[in-house]
């Protein structure tokens, strides 16, 4: 029992290290039209984060990763075990306010970080001010 406490604790404390800015931002987005805020998960930014760097390093801007990946794939990567998953990618935004205000404007975007059956988001800033957000639901 007190390996799931201590288990318990560590999701907690990465839950903290969430960018708050960037957490209020997609859950402030997200409150503006009714929808539940989400939580920040690790694994979603370290899918997000793996994705946007193999796409700097090979040098392509797709949602197909190099190897030919999809989200669906870049999740079971991460051990995230997905009854939902979508992703937002975008390149050359200088902050969290510019991509997030593009996000909202694309029709597809907007869909995926509105979504009701999403419950938790990762975002990564990589290089060359590419972004990644996953966002995703647990089975």
């Amino acid at each position: 029992m007190m390996r799931y406490a201590i288990l318990a604790f560590v999701m907690t404390a990465a839950v903290a290290q969430a960018d708050p800015a960037t957490l209020a931002a997609v859950n402030s987005a997200r409150a503006a039209e009714g929808r539940g805020a989400l939580v920040y998960d690790p694994r979603l930014e370290a899918a997000a984060r793996a994705h946007g760097e193999d796409m700097v390093a090979q040098g392509f801007f797709s949602h197909t990763g190099s190897d030919g990946s999809d989200i669906a794939a870049r999740l079971r990567r991460v051990g995230y075990p997905f009854c939902f998953g979508a992703e937002n990618i975008a390149a050359g935004q200088h902050s969290l306010e510019a991509v997030m205000a593009g996000w909202m404007a694309s029709r597809g975007h907007r869909r995926n970080i509105l979504n009701r059956k999403a419950e938790a988001v990762g975002v990564a800033r990589v290089t060359g001010n590419r972004w990644v957000m996953v966002l995703a639901a647990p089975c």
